[in-house]
Order: structure tokens, then C-alpha cells, then sequence
């Protein structure tokens, strides 16, 4: 054993024991190895920052973008919504529809990008079908992290599996060339919790928590109901408007939006007029409303709606901003800066310093510290937050999204898999993709740069060039050697168990890319010594680093714990005959294809 070996595989000991103690975060640990390998003489400067330039992190930019892009262009709510209305209340077509649908969408996106647009809706159904959550998480998480092995783009031990065997002269692989596996592994994971679904899922209570709008309501003792109101067409109403009907200052009623013909006005400014046949959504006391109906002669109809239940449908809530120092809107009153008119939200109160005011606080002067409570869409609300004026403190339980784009967003997506297939470049075809989706105003340059997450990239960055070191060191070779000596001589299928119940090991305890960028580069060596398909054998790494359903370890599985009230025993229930069941399917179809 040289030096360069020894000190080689000092660090890659100390990088598996900073993965597994979790002391520091991944992407510091990464770039600690990739510094380290520098100043220890391993590798040049270089080598050290070449995976900032490498096809696997440029393409893992391109698919978070293209993700973000996706979520944000409404894509997603037409299939969300076909789910819903087709799956109805029976546990096993949910299950069905709702495992196949995320498995798909994984397939061209990154796993939790999936799991986080599909999260609210699961938790929709599971109200409304009266299932627990905890029946339907985890075979969504799983079917997300086994979508992931049906192209070569949606997961990082795939998207990294050609830049790592690429130093060994090995053709690298396609993007649809993992998916007879991918396919194979995405039935059975459903199959499995359609037929074993009763005895391996959970069954939870979900408990009441509160969310951030009722904390808000709570907090500021906002009005949790809302009335609607038709004006006839003799109303004294038709013609007035709300600051001539004295709407706050007479009744103490907000009104949060007119519809009239099928449009919908949201927190209508205080000079628009009233006209026959609009309906109107006040929220305030029922006496004041009847109060306000038997003035003007309205039609009070459907009685008291609950708010939170308005809120979901319309997509809108209570929002608490406060102006920062140095705002614009300093020293201006809500009526100069036309809230209703230029953000289109219905003010509800303000506090400046021990000062409280609700509803008719049209002259007060906006100060640095003020804190505004107002209702609206999320989306103007959004804009509110974007604005240098506002801060927002309060968290958006909806997330907005760019509905008006979703034909520009489908064509970049089905643009950039067309381009890899054709022969680009990967990294190329998907940041081609990405470009497209701001060239076409799906997303701006401003949210692709939010999209990407650089912890992944600095992670990805970071330990490239561990395999690189351990490569040109000869420390592959020499740990190979010493793994292949008690089953050299053994069949292929074999070898290749071992290598899958090593892969899944690794990455019960490690990010999946840094278990796959530690183990292709052995294995590949692996099978040069034993005649087996070196190929087949890093395939077979990248692939069984997504066999992680065992532990809460996999950001997917993290994601859905709370949500669904998870244990680690739970995970552990149903995790393990999916863990066997990916391993004998995956070795079976690899050695039947490639060795």
C-alpha cells in the first residue's frame, strides 16, 4: 500500500463517518473532501473544482430549474385534480392512481420536487376520503423514489453514473436505458401496497394542529366566517359605493370580493359601484351583515361559509407584512398608495407600535415597524412579498403558481428530453430546456436561480473529485482487490447481490450520490478482475442507491414523516420487502441484459 493510497483511504473512512454521524451538513462535508484532496498533494487544483464543470452537476442545475418551472406553471393541477375526481374514497384506486401519477412525474423531475407537489393534494384526498394520511405517504414516497429509476434524469446517482465511468472508457448510458428496470421496479412497489397495503401501512390519527392561518386568526382575533349577498335589481345599493355606503365605518364588514357574471373581483377598490345581480362576500358579524342586507335589501343566501373552507377553494388568506426601514411607502397612508387598487387585497388591520386599528384606517401614515394584516390570493400577496416595501412574516399555506404557462412549460420539459435522446449532451439538453422555460416566461432569471439548490450542487461539486483521487491513486483498485478475494471465484449473480446489498447499505446511511461516487469506482474494478460486465456492475450501483425505504434517511421519506405521523417502525414495516423485492428485480434484469 503507497501513501497516496493510505491517505486516500483516510479520507474516505473520514467522509463515511462524517456521513454517518451527520455532525456536519453534507454539502460542508463535500467541500471539505474536495479542499482536503488539494492541500494533501492527491489531486491538482484542477482536478479539486472540475466537478463544478462536470455533466452531472450542470444537468442536476437544468432538472431543478425545469422542476421549479413544472410546479410553478399549473402543469400539475389538471392531473392532480383528474386523481381526485376518478380515485373517489376507495383506498386502493387511491393508491393506484396516486403511486402512478407521482411515479411518472418523478421520472423527469427531482424526487422530493415531486413529493412536494403532490404532498398537498394527498392530504386533500385523505380529508375528504376520510383515509389517514399515514394509508397514503408512504406508498407515494416510495413510488417517488422508484419513478426516479425510470429515466437517467430525475435521479442524482443516475444523472452522476456516466461522468463516473466515463474515466474507465465505458459507453455511457442513454436516458431511457434504465427504464425496462425502472418500469419492473414502479409496478411492484405498487403491486406490493395494493396486495400487502392492509398489513404493512400504518394506521394513524391525524392530530389537530393548528396551521399558520388559524395561529393568525388566533393571534389577531380575526373573523373566522364570511356571509354572501345577491343585489337585487331594486337595491338602493346598485350605483353607490362601499366608501359612500360607509361599508366599515357604519357595519365593521370587509368585503373580500364581488362576482358578477362569472368574474370575480378581489378586494375591490373603495370607488367601484355596485351593480344589480353581483354577489357579494362580506366577512364580519352576522348581525352587522343583516344588518347591512335589510339597509339595502340584499339576499342573504347559503347562510355562514367557514373561512378556512373559502380560503382553500379560492385559493386565498390572511397575510401579516411589515413595511422595513427605508420603504418607499413611508409616511404615506394606505389610500395614497391605493392598496386594494395597486395589490389588489383587502387591508384588515394595522398595528403601529401599541396602536391597533381594524377596517377604516384609510388616512393612517404607513411608519418603518407598522405591521398590516390583509386577505387576498396568494398570489398578490406574493407580489406584496416580492415588493421592497413589504416584508412578509406570515408563511403562505398555498403555493402560487404561473398557471398561464403550462402549454410553454410542457413544450421546454418534452423539448429538453427530446435533445438528450437525439444525441446532446445531457447537461446541455436539460440547461437548454431551462433557458427556454425563461426565455418563455414560464419562470423568471430571478426564480431559476432560487430553483437550484446549492447545497446538492456543492454536494455533487464536492465529491467528484473523491473518485477521481481514488482512481488515479490506485486506492480503487487496491480496496477492490481486497473486497473480490472471498468471491472471485463466485458466480456473477453472486457477485453482483453482494455489490446491490452493499449499494443499499451505503445509502441508508449517506447521501445516495456520495455512496454512488464512492462505489462505481470500485466496482467497476470489481469486474474488470472477475470478467463481469464493469458497466452493468456501476448500473447496478447508481440504481440500488435509490433502495432506500428502510429508515427516514431519504430526503423523501424525511419529507412525509410528519405529515403522516411516521415512526422509524414504520418505515422499517414496510420498507424491508420493498428493499428485498428492488433487490432481486434489479439483479435479475441486469444480468439478464447486460452481463
Amino acid at each position: 500500500m503507497t501513501t497516496e493510497i493510505l491517505l486516500v483511504l483516510i479520507v474516505l473512512i473520514i467522509t463515511i463517518i462524517l456521513f454517518v454521524s451527520e455532525k456536519l451538513r453534507v454539502d460542508i462535508i463535500a467541500i471539505l473532501i474536495m479542499i482536503s484532496l488539494a492541500w494533501l498533494g492527491l489531486i491538482g487544483p484542477s482536478e479539486a473544482f472540475s466537478g463544478f464543470a462536470s455533466n452531472a452537476v450542470i444537468a442536476i442545475m437544468g432538472v431543478m430549474i425545469l422542476s421549479y418551472g413544472m410546479g410553478r406553471s399549473g402543469v400539475m393541477d389538471n392531473l392532480i385534480r383528474l386523481v381526485m375526481r376518478v380515485a373517489g374514497s376507495s383506498e386502493k384506486k387511491l393508491l393506484l392512481l396516486i403511486s402512478g401519477a407521482v411515479a411518472f412525474i418523478s421520472a423527469f423531475m427531482q424526487n422530493i420536487g415531486a413529493a412536494a407537489l403532490f404532498l398537498p393534494a394527498v392530504m386533500k384526498i385523505s380529508k375528504k376520503s376520510k383515509l389517514s394520511p399515514s394509508r397514503l405517504l408512504i406508498p407515494m414516497g416510495y413510488a417517488t423514489i422508484l419513478g426516479g429509476t425510470l429515466t437517467l434524469v430525475a435521479s442524482g446517482p443516475l444523472i452522476i453514473l456516466n461522468d463516473l465511468i466515463r474515466p474507465g472508457g465505458e459507453q455511457p448510458f442513454g436516458i431511457f436505458d434504465v427504464t425496462p428496470i425502472g418500469i419492473a421496479l414502479v409496478a411492484s412497489g405498487i403491486l406490493y401496497f395494493l396486495f400487502f397495503g392492509k398489513y404493512v401501512l400504518p394506521v394513524k390519527k391525524e392530530k389537530e394542529t393548528a396551521t399558520p392561518q388559524q395561529e393568525l386568526m388566533e393571534t389577531w382575533q380575526l373573523p373566522s366566517t364570511v356571509y354572501q349577498c345577491i343585489i337585487p335589481s331594486k337595491s338602493p345599493l346598485i350605483g353607490k359605493t362601499r366608501e359612500e355606503v360607509k361599508l366599515w365605518v357604519k357595519y365593521k364588514l370587509n368585503l373580500l370580493l364581488i362576482e358578477e357574471d362569472g368574474e370575480v373581483l378581489y378586494a375591490p377598490w373603495r370607488y367601484t359601484r355596485f351593480s344589480s345581480s353581483q354577489k357579494l362576500l362580506l366577512m364580519g358579524k352576522l348581525e352587522n351583515v343583516k344588518s347591512f342586507s335589510m339597509d339595502y335589501k340584499l339576499q342573504l343566501i347559503e347562510g355562514p361559509s367557514k373561512f378556512e373552507d373559502f380560503q382553500k377553494i379560492e385559493g386565498a388568506g390572511f397575510a401579516e407584512l411589515i413595511i422595513p426601514p427605508k420603504a418607499k411607502i413611508a409616511g404615506k397612508s394606505i389610500c395614497e398608495i391605493a392598496m386594494r387598487k395597486t395589490y389588489t387585497v383587502e387591508p384588515i388591520m394595522i398595528l403601529s407600535g401599541e396602536k391597533e386599528k381594524r377596517g377604516d384606517f384609510c388616512d393612517q401614515k404607513l411608519q418603518p415597524g407598522d405591521t398590516i394584516i390583509v386577505h387576498g390570493l396568494w398570489e398578490n400577496i406574493k407580489k406584496m412579498a416580492d415588493n421592497r416595501d413589504f416584508v412578509l412574516v406570515s408563511p403562505m399555506e398555498v403555493e402560487t403558481t404561473g398557471k398561464s404557462k403550462p402549454i410553454a412549460a410542457t413544450f421546454c420539459i418534452l423539448g429538453a428530453i427530446l435533445l438528450a435522446l437525439s444525441g446532446v449532451q445531457l447537461s446541455l439538453a436539460l440547461f437548454s430546456g431551462a433557458l427556454a422555460m425563461i426565455l418563455l416566461k414560464v419562470i423568471s432569471i430571478d426564480e431559476a436561480y432560487k430553483a437550484i439548490d446549492w447545497r446538492t450542487v456543492f454536494l455533487l461539486a464536492g465529491l467528484i473529485p473523491l473518485g477521481i483521487a481514488m482512481e488515479k491513486t490506485g486506492a480503487a483498485s487496491f480496496v477492490a482487490n481486497k473486497i473480490i478475494q472471498p468471491i472471485q471465484m463466485s458466480h456473477p449473480l453472486l457477485i453482483m447481490i453482494a455489490i446491490a446489498m452493499l449499494a443499499t447499505i451505503f445509502t441508508l446511511f449517506m447521501s445516495n450520490v456520495a455512496a454512488t461516487v464512492i462505489l462505481v469506482p470500485l466496482v467497476m474494478v470489481i469486474g474488470i478482475s472477475t470478467g463481469t460486465s464493469a458497466r452493468a456492475l456501476a448500473l447496478l450501483v447508481a440504481v440500488c442507491a435509490s433502495n432506500s425505504f428502510l429508515l427516514p434517511t431519504h430526503q423523501v421519506n424525511a419529507f412525509i414523516m410528519a405529515p403522516g405521523g411516521y415512526r422509524n417502525v414504520d418505515y422499517l414495516r414496510a420498507g424491508i420487502p420493498l428493499t428485498a423485492i428492488f433487490m432481486v428485480i434489479t439483479v435479475a434484469i441486469i444480468y439478464l441484459i447486460y452481463v
